[in-house]
Parts: C-alpha cells; structure tokens; sequence
C-alpha cells in the first residue's frame, strides 16, 4: 500500500511534468527523479515514468490535434521511426549505462540553448512547405535517434524534437504540438518493451498518470493559448534545466 504523502508528492511531480511537457518537452527531469526518490530501482522507474508519460503525451497530443497545431499527414510518416527508435533504445538499457551518452548529451543541449537564444526571431513565424529531398537526408535519420533516445533514457526528448521541428522552419507552437505527436509514439513503444520485460509498477504508475493527463491538459491548452513567444521562453528555461541536471549526473558519476 503506498503511503498518503507519497500518493500527493506523486500527484503534485505528475502535474507538473505534465504541463511542463506539454508545452516543451523535459518533463522527465520531473517525473523519473521524483519515481527514484520513493525508492524505485532505476529501470522500474523508467519502465513506470513511461506508463504516466505516455497517458500524458496523448493528452496533450489530443488537445494540440483539435486546435490544429499538428501537421497530421506529415507527423503520421514519422511516427514509425519514433516507434521503433524507443524500442531499440529500451533493449539498449539492458546493455549500456546510461552514462556513456550523458557528455554528448549535455553538448547537444547547450548548443540548442545557445542557438535558440541568439536566433531572436526563430520560431515565431512557419516558414515549412514540406520535406524537400535534402531536409530529409539529415530529418529522418534525426527522428529515429531521437526516438532511440527516448527509449534509453528519455529526459529532454520533447526539447530534441521541437529543436528538430524549428529546424524544418516550424513556429514554436506548431513544433511543439508535432513534437507531441511523435513524443507519445516513442513512449507507447517503450512502455509496451518495458512492459513485457517486466519493469512497470502499475500502481505507482496509474497514480502518476492521472495528475500527468491533468497537468498536460493545462500546459497544452497554456501553449495553445500564449502562443509561440511563451512557448520559446519556457523552451530556454527547461534546456538550461536540463543542461544543469545532466552536467550534476554527469560530475557525480565521474568524480564517484
């Protein structure tokens, strides 16, 4: 039986990784932290931060759909290769620490964030007509590492895919809302691999769920309605969050 003041810690980290990753992705530098502190062993609490994170991703998918913030037919081509890169990713937990990838990581962040802050005018404006030959060469194989990531460790896949997204010329918004699409395929993918092998806790997981389906409700309907200059602001703020929480695993595990 789970304690009453686990059940609201759980239910207060849900909501705001939910909105948080409604909005611009990284709500796992929230939710799979916060699975470690009651006590779960590492990959239980990946394999049940993707049962709450999926319930969340398709909420928040689903309200970015009804406003129209979603390119469907495009998102829809790419959903496979988030698919199946979480798959591979989640079998690569069995063989890799985690460790390996954190340095590069933590460049790729930094250069998003930096990027970001010195293009003013990034993203405020769609300048995408479609996916040309060249684009594809560098987009495609992008998205399928991306889902990878997303199976292996997760934190900060939202970010990734809408840094992808502005890239192909989308506008913050309608990045986010995309990114969303894909974000919730790469978690129903890893959470059915970590399923079969056995590492969800349902009970945790279904408590966590529920406040991650509120909390994504509201950040999406917040991004929706502030647009795309509120979207870029709490973009910057959750790449230097994450920037900050990779360069503390990363010291930690190094200087351990």
């Amino acid at each position: 039986m789970i304690e009453w003041t686990t059940v609201f810690f759980l239910i207060i980290a849900g909501f705001l990784s939910g909105f948080i990753d409604a909005v611009v992705g990284g709500g796992g530098l929230i939710s799979t932290p916060a699975l470690l502190s009651i006590g779960l062993p590492p990959q239980i609490a990946l394999g049940t931060n993707k049962l709450a994170s999926a319930t969340g991703s398709l909420t928040s998918t689903l309200t970015f759909i009804r406003s129209g913030k979603i390119d469907l037919r495009f998102a829809a081509k790419l959903v496979p290769l988030s698919l199946f890169g979480s798959f591979i990713g989640v079998l690569f937990v069995h063989f890799l620490s985690p460790a390996i990838l954190r340095p590069l990581i933590l460049i790729l962040l930094i250069t998003v964030t930096v990027y970001t802050l010195f293009k003013k005018s990034w993203g405020s404006s769609s300048t995408f007509f479609g996916l040309t030959k060249k684009n594809a060469l560098w987009f495609v194989p992008l998205i399928f590492s991306i889902g990878f990531y997303d199976g292996f460790l997760g934190a900060g896949t939202g970010s990734f895919l809408i840094f992808s997204f502005l890239m192909l010329g989308f506008d913050f918004l309608r990045a986010a809302g995309n990114a969303k699409m894909l974000n919730f395929a790469s978690n129903i993918s890893a959470l059915i691999t970590f399923a079969f092998l056995g590492y969800v806790n349902y009970g945790i997981g279904l408590v966590m769920a529920c406040a991650l389906i509120t909390g994504s409700w509201c950040g999406a309907k917040f991004a929706i309605h502030k647009g795309s200059s509120y979207v870029k602001i709490l973009f910057i703020i959750v790449t230097i969050a994450l920037i900050g929480k990779n360069a503390a695993d990363y010291l930690l595990h190094h200087f351990h």
